[in-house]
């Protein structure tokens, strides 16, 4: 960098020199100044020429103090070169010769703030005289970025002088920096009783300038959303930068000139139950009180804002809210309205219950006062029966009886509703709800459970009994739906038996048979098992045994007295003891022939005719 900055100052000074050698005797130019950042390397040309070439030249370098006194660093002849000792610039120059061109740059490494003198370039030849040059040297540091700092507190637009907003300061720039204050982009200069702006400045111990600004106004309201920063101006070798702060924004007090008054929550239409809000500001932001008036009452606020909770139809009306500046006790007033929706209880006729003959009609209706259009349905076990609040039944039978509940909807509001209920009862006699199967067969000893379902208005008499005359009690009785009711016996069989359910009501009656087939628990023993029939099939067979006996014995009996058995002629004698006249055996044999053989009274056997 620094070795292209020397060959154009000496090109520029070669270019000089041939303009003005036609009538100098010595001549030496160098640049005004030189400029470069500290802790750089300063290269400071300097071009002479001469008329006569032959001759001894001395060359000489100087700066001048802050005193004004010039002060030798350097010298050279055509036999020596040294620089002088005991000098700031001792262990930090170089003189270099230009090749071909009569010209020699004095290089000041590590340039610092103190270094920023007149630098003497002086050119002495035995023939053509002396002559001398000089340059400036200006040394740069670029500043810290600039830091802001704003007011804490409030301003007040009622406040008669400037208020400060801001402070503004940059560090450690040379040369001195300037602080230029901006607000929405557009600069503030110093404006009498408006704008005042107040700079100063301080060199710090390492010879760096710090610049501060503090920026005061007169606020207006629209300053409550202004942007306010600072601009710092600094110079660099060859141009001048700059460089923003962050920027800051002020709070402004400014009272309010209207007040506005408005429902917050719910969101649309408000309904008995709800908790309402309603929100009261002004468009200032000066310190002030807030109250609600409505009707006889007066309601401090909260934050700006009233809540009414569980609100009723009697909640409705006007708001009033009364906003009163602190400062100035100028109030401001606006109203709002309030209205409650309601929606009363479903009124159901006829009231509670009904109760309808069987193949009557019934109508009944379900009414709802409200503030709003209302919907009626009406439902039956959780299903939707009709529409309208008026119910018609027609034809009422069993299945017509049960309850029967309005709902009253306000479509408007979702979730606004009421609902009624309405009992039906029909008049008639027992219905008993026939099983799937009546027929029942359970082992000897075992427990069987019977159940009966039973409908009917008014509720039926529900008793159970059996064949053979006996009455059994219910172990349990209950409704198991609406206007169904369960009975349920239970007991042991011991034989076959019918079992009968029996309702009735002042309507009429009904009975359900059951019939229960007692069965004999199977053994392993004996082997000869009894099919399975029941026992009055078992003494059928016996008793059919017996008399087919009794008609056997009678018949050889006959055959006895007839002669027909005896074997021989005559008749036996058949007066023996009475009490041995009825020791009959009949013996049946079988083996290919069949052998009748009448014992007698006497235990003689008595052969029978062959």
């Amino acid at each position: 960098m620094a070795g292209r900055d020397t060959g154009a100052l000496l090109v520029g000074l070669l270019v000089l020199f041939h303009t003005w050698g036609a009538w100098a005797a010595v001549q030496v130019y160098m640049e005004d100044r030189v400029e470069t950042f500290r802790g750089k390397t300063a290269p400071i040309a300097c071009m002479f020429t001469l008329n006569d070439s032959i001759g001894e030249v001395v060359m000489q370098w100087f700066y001048v103090t802050r005193g004004g006194e010039k002060q030798r660093i350097y010298f050279q002849n055509s036999t020596v070169k040294f620089k002088l000792p005991d000098t700031p610039f001792a262990d930090r120059i170089t003189v270099n010769e230009t090749g071909g061109t009569s010209g020699v740059v004095l290089n000041i490494a590590d340039v610092q703030l103190s270094d920023e003198l007149e630098f003497i370039c002086l050119i002495r030849h035995i023939t053509d005289g002396t002559a001398e040059g000089r340059t400036k040297l200006k040394v740069f540091v670029t500043p810290d970025r600039p830091t802001i700092e704003g007011v804490q507190t409030g301003i007040s637009v009622t406040e008669l002088k400037t208020s400060k907003i801001g402070t503004c300061e940059v560090k450690n720039g040379y040369p001195k920096p300037n602080i230029t204050w901006y607000r929405n982009k557009m600069p503030l200069r110093n404006e009498p009783d408006e704008v005042k702006v107040m700079s100063s400045s301080t060199t710090e111990s390492s010879g760096l300038f710090s610049v501060t600004s503090e920026l005061s106004l007169k606020v207006k309201e629209e300053d409550k959303d202004a942007e306010f920063y600072c601009e710092v101006t600094y110079f660099v070798p060859g141009e001048t930068r700059m460089t923003e702060s962050d920027p800051i924004n002020i709070t402004v007090y400014y009272p309010s000139t209207a007040v506005n008054a408005w429902v917050e929550l719910p969101k649309g239409k408000i309904k008995e139950g709800d908790s309402v809000e309603i929100h009261c500001y002004g468009n200032g932001n000066t310190p002030a009180t807030y109250t609600i008036k409505h009707k006889a009452m007066e309601f401090n606020m909260d934050l700006n804002m009233l809540v009414l909770n569980n609100v009723t139809r009697l909640d409705s009306g006007n708001y009033q809210c009364v906003y009163l500046d602190i400062d100035t006790y100028e109030e401001l007033y606006k109203d709002v309205t309030l209205f409650v929706n309601y929606l009363d209880p479903a009124v159901v006729m006829p009231k509670g219950s009904v109760e309808v003959a069987q193949g009557a009609e019934l109508m009944a209706t379900c009414n709802a006062l409200s503030s709003l259009q209302t919907e009626t349905v009406w439902f039956k076990d959780g299903q939707e029966f009709s529409k309208g609040h008026i119910l018609t039944l027609k034809d009422a039978t069993f299945d017509t009886a049960g309850t029967y509940t309005c709902v009253v909807t306000v479509p408007e509001i979702e979730e606004m509703q009421t609902s009624g209920t309405l009992h039906v009862y029909v008049q008639s006699p027992p219905e008993i709800m026939k099983p799937d199967n009546t027929e029942i067969e359970e082992s000897f000893e075992n427990t069987v459970d019977l159940r009966c379902h039973v409908r009917g208005f008014p509720a039926p008499n529900v008793t159970w009994s059996t064949s053979d005359g006996k009455v059994l009690k219910s172990a349990s009785q209950q409704e198991t739906v609406e206007g169904v009711l369960l009975s349920v016996v239970s007991f042991k069989v011991t034989s076959d038996i019918t079992a009968f359910c029996n309702a009735s009501n002042e309507y009429g009656t009904d009975a359900l048979a059951f019939n229960i087939k007692a069965i004999k628990a199977e053994t392993p023993n004996p082997p000869k098992k009894i099919k399975k029939g029941g026992n009055g099939v078992v003494i059928a067979v016996i008793i059919i045994c017996i008399l087919l006996l009794a008609i056997l014995g009678s018949v050889l009996y006959y055959l006895y007295k007839k002669g027909k058995i005896c074997g021989r002629s005559g008749k036996q004698d058949l007066t023996k003891e009475k009490s041995n006249k009825d020791n009959i055996v009949v013996e049946m044999k079988s083996d290919n022939t069949e052998e009748a053989v009448l014992l007698g009274v006497n235990g003689e056997k008595l052969p029978s005719d062959q």
